[in-house]
């Protein structure tokens, strides 16, 4: 498949605002009566300026923004709706549970609890989008939704102990730890599913789907003399050493170096974690093989 900038941006960046409001709101069921209110609205605002961001980006890949809020009266079938109904929602929650904390109003544990059911319920519709494409065998797998929480639990994480190392030095430490953890489930999860998808068997062939039995053919054009939707809009373009080189920013700027820095420098951590990402998201639409591709092959 195709990977879209925006949707990149999109997904790695809400992602990390989700981990990070999660992240939030168990420093407070944990440690909040120790923690000053403003701990917890700079870090609220910190992840409604990621959710903010990720919202912009989103609108890069529509043909027609003014129409989105139609996707979302398809919310009992599409889980592209669901999102777009889940996201608002979510932004709501982050916003309360800052201004709940500014303004000393109570029920923080609350509005918390209400904005981590959300968090997972969005990382669900998220990862639901790409999961539910039966015939796309390497996103049709749980493994796509585990990731899409591990990976923006870690980076939220990640980024929550950047954030506690100015606001907040005593967390820094225990919140490393955990971003140190997350990570390395990160790189279970993530690897089992790199691991299922390059050992994936096409059920379709060209044998089979022209019901010729011959075991070499060959195909010398798509049937036009360039480009075409489909071979735009379903295969990457690039090389296959271009892909090998994203695998391995993948491994290196998600996991590798991130649980490197993360203890003794978590900014700089999180910055190259958040680049991995873009990597990994870049590789998680590209290793999904759709099954036109083996019609159009080549352009002649």
């Amino acid at each position: 498949m195709r990977p879209a900038f925006s949707v990149l941006f999109l997904t790695t960046l809400i992602g990390a605002g989700q981990g990070l409001f999660i992240t939030l709101f168990f420093v407070e069921l944990l440690a909040g009566s120790s923690l000053s209110a403003g701990f917890f609205v700079g870090g609220s605002f910190l992840a409604l300026v990621l959710l903010g961001l990720g919202g912009i980006s989103s609108v890069f890949h529509l043909g027609h923004p003014e129409r989105a809020w139609r996707a979302m009266t398809m919310w009992r079938t599409s889980w592209l709706a669901r999102e777009g109904i889940a996201l608002p929602a979510f932004i709501a929650a982050v916003f309360a549970y800052g201004v709940a904390h500014w303004l000393n109003l109570g029920y923080t544990l609350v509005i918390g609890v209400v904005g981590v059911v959300l968090a997972i319920v969005l990382f669900v519709c998220t990862g639901m989008i790409y999961g539910a494409i039966k015939v796309l065998k390497e996103w049709a797998h749980p493994l796509t939704i585990v990731n899409f929480i591990v990976l923006g639990c870690a980076s939220g994480t990640t980024l929550a102990a950047a954030y506690a190392s100015f606001a907040a030095p005593e967390l820094t430490i225990t919140l490393a730890q955990a971003a140190f953890a997350l990570t390395v489930l990160g790189v279970v999860t993530r690897v089992s599913s790199l691991w299922r998808n390059a050992t994936l068997r096409p059920t379709s062939t060209l044998q089979t789907a022209i019901g010729i039995r011959h075991p070499r053919i060959v195909q010398k054009s798509q049937g036009s003399m360039g480009g075409s939707y489909n071979t735009r809009e379903f295969f990457h373009g690039k090389s296959a050493s271009f892909v090998r080189g994203i695998l391995v920013m993948l491994v290196l700027g998600v996991f590798v170096l991130p649980l490197a820095l993360v203890m003794v420098l978590p900014l700089l951590a999180f910055i190259v974690q958040y680049l991995g990402l873009l990597a990994e998201r870049w590789y998680f639409f590209a290793e999904a093989q759709h099954p036109q591709n083996l019609y159009y092959q080549g352009k002649s």
